[in-house]
């Protein structure tokens, strides 16, 4: 018996997924992803028929898929920036959202001077890595408590051909010199919030880069009180924050730095979601 052609095996994989809130558009990433094709390929292909070996790893994984194991995971990247990021169950997935944090990032320093810039938390390097490709000349140092992420990070700047420099470290622990900017995306979301999360986050991404102490404002309460070393006068500090935290994420870095300038920004859904504190 011969092996479904790929319009076939999309039609399949839909009829399996479908019914877990699957949509046509998970089909076609993952049977790119595992095939190693864009879209125009996936129709160019169309008619072909799917070999065994591929088919039988689409079948895994769309058994999965109906488990809630993330989308990502199953296909290993993610795009964010416009950079194809390698993600492991080692690292968070980057999310949209934090595409707006780069952004103002960008749009509030000057492309001219040459920045020294820490992503601490960094995950897959996402935040980091995208200020490097648009900022070539902004130093750019990457740093993660967790090595198995930072072993993530660093094949991505690899394989984007993005010089920058790493360190293993609790927050600021092992970072030396002082910084232009400090941007972090880091874990606040508070343990009691778990039962409101989706599965496929809460079962399978790590919670060291999700969860933090003192209803999610730990790490916040950390960098405030830690990063004093790292600062000069005109520094910034940018962080993601959960939707509502905005006023006790300004209160904490009020209270240890008195006299800086801090704003609150908005996502595109109108909800607090990035922070940042001028020294």
């Amino acid at each position: 018996m011969n092996n479904p052609t790929f319009f076939e095996v999309q039609k399949w994989a839909f009829s399996c997924i479908k019914g877990n809130g699957g949509t046509l558009e998970d089909v076609d990433y993952l049977i790119c992803g595992q095939m190693g094709w864009n879209k125009t390929q996936l129709l160019v292909n169309y008619r072909t028929r799917i070999d065994d070996k591929n088919y039988q790893e689409l079948q895994e994984k769309i058994e999965l898929y109906n488990q809630d194991y993330p989308l990502q995971y199953l296909i290993g990247y993610q795009d964010f920036y416009g950079l194809r990021l390698k993600v492991t169950k080692d690292t968070l997935i980057p999310r949209p959202e934090t595409e707006e944090l780069v952004d103002w990032i960008l749009n509030d320093n000057s492309k001219n001077e040459n920045y020294d810039v820490l992503d601490v938390g960094t995950g897959t390097g996402a935040i980091g890595l995208a200020l490097k490709s648009i900022r070539s000349n902004w130093n750019i140092f990457l740093s993660d408590i967790s090595e198995p992420a930072l072993k993530v990070a660093k094949e991505n700047a690899q394989n984007l051909n993005l010089d920058v420099s790493f360190s293993t470290s609790d927050l600021f622990e092992k970072i030396e010199g002082k910084k232009d900017i400090i941007v972090s995306n880091p874990p606040y979301i508070s343990e009691n919030e778990k039962i409101y999360m989706d599965k496929s986050v809460l079962n399978y991404e790590p919670h060291q880069a999700l969860f933090a102490k003192n209803n999610g404002l730990g790490i916040y309460e950390r960098i405030a009180n830690e990063s004093g070393k790292l600062l000069k006068q005109g520094s910034k500090i940018y962080m993601e924050i959960g939707f509502l935290q905005g006023k006790a994420v300004k209160k904490i870095f009020k209270d240890s730095f008195p006299n800086s300038e801090i704003t609150l920004k908005k996502d595109i859904n109108g909800n607090d979601r990035m922070i940042c504190v001028k020294i």
